[in-house]
């Protein structure tokens, strides 16, 4: 095994904010093809890299992991104090590309031997654009070309988890909500309607917001309704005649796209009055993915880390393959409540953890 503490320092220290991930993924589709050639197909499509054996094997295993980060914080460098490396994108989800990297030269290495092998063919999927709409994936990208690429059993995101099995995803419904008015003059707003004086019931609901907590397959979900953006006004001596307020909603996956857009739809009533002109449109979608950990490889992952799984709250690219009917959990190194901060960071613990699990999995050990 490499050093993963500073395999994930060098990914780390190559910017990838989205939508400029060729110099990581030149480097990465170097590095497969360096110890891959003979024994894994690479395939490069855009700033997207896909490695697959083909050993004849049962069961197909995806793991993915995406390439970008979000903008830096003063955190651009990577810097390794004791057992803790600090930086950009260390827990999301670099962190996580080194074990795939390390695990698929693994691999390599031991088709080499007779009889050996992983225990699965594997595809290892490293792409672009994760962090910004879902338009951009670079998992959309590959499936575009060529849908085969990313054909598997069963998948695993090497998000950050702290090496411990999230379950599924929430699904993402964003909703702008417009409220209407009329236009006076402040000194005669009696002959107009103040839209956002219209909008504060709604906003004062959305402070008292009581989320639903479904528990699935034994994993607790907590729904979230936010209002994420706001923004009304004419000029400092008008009544504004509209205001508009953009909501996140985050909605636990036992409901589908149709339900999650008529439960919000329905809690809306109450603040809104579409007689007067007030209006809601759904303007984007990321649906829910189920847990899904009755299948054999994740049943069996679930197993040798020994934890009980728990729901993933928040959305991942586990929906992604979930809507292809490929079950999938989020599982890799790093503490998720760090990832998007200065103070993102990952352990060279953490990194062993997720290394020796995914290993003991797919039969390739340390």
């Amino acid at each position: 095994m490499s050093d993963l503490i500073h395999d994930t320092a060098a990914l780390v220290d190559i910017a990838s904010v989205s939508h400029s991930e060729r110099e990581i993924a030149d480097a990465i589709e170097q590095r497969l093809r360096t110890f891959g050639a003979g024994r894994f197909e690479v395939v490069r499509i855009a700033d997207n890299v896909v490695a697959r054996s083909h050993l004849g094997r049962p069961m197909r295993l995806a793991l993915a992991g995406h390439l970008d980060t979000v903008p830096a914080n003063a955190n651009d460098k990577a810097r390794i104090s004791g057992d803790t490396l600090w930086g950009l994108g260390s827990a999301d989800m670099k962190g996580g590309l080194a074990v795939m990297l390390d695990l698929a030269q693994a691999s390599a290495q031991s088709i080499d031997r007779r009889g050996g092998g992983p225990d699965f063919d594997l595809t290892f999927v490293f792409y672009a654009c994760e962090e910004v709409e879902r338009r951009h994936s670079g998992l959309l990208e590959i499936e575009a070309v060529d849908a085969s690429l990313l054909e598997a059993d069963a998948a695993i995101l090497g998000e950050p988890t702290g090496s411990q099995i999230e379950a599924g995803c929430q699904g993402v419904l964003k909703a702008e909500v417009i409220f209407a008015g009329k236009r006076a003059h402040t000194a005669r707003p009696w002959t107009g309607s103040n839209a956002i004086h219209r909008a504060g019931n709604l906003l004062v609901r959305l402070g008292s917001y009581d989320e639903r907590r479904p528990t699935i397959d034994g994993c607790e979900y907590r729904e979230a309704l936010q209002a994420v953006a706001i923004e009304g006004g004419i000029a400092g001596n008008v009544v504004p005649d509209r205001a508009r307020i953009l909501l996140n909603h985050r909605y636990a996956p036992d409901r589908d796209r149709v339900g999650a857009e008529t439960s919000l739809r329905a809690w809306l009533d109450a603040s809104i009055d579409s007689g007067s002109g007030d209006q809601v449109e759904m303007i984007d979608h990321s649906p829910a993915a189920a847990p899904n950990l009755g299948h054999p490889a994740l049943a069996k992952l679930l197993g040798v880390t020994g934890k009980a799984a728990r729901a993933k709250l928040g959305w991942t690219d586990v929906a992604f393959f979930a809507e292809r009917s490929i079950p999938a959990v989020n599982f890799g190194p790093g503490d998720p409540e760090v990832a998007h901060t200065q103070h993102e960071r990952v352990t060279i613990g953490d990194l062993l953890t997720a290394r020796k699990a995914l290993g003991s999995l797919i039969g390739v050990g340390i």
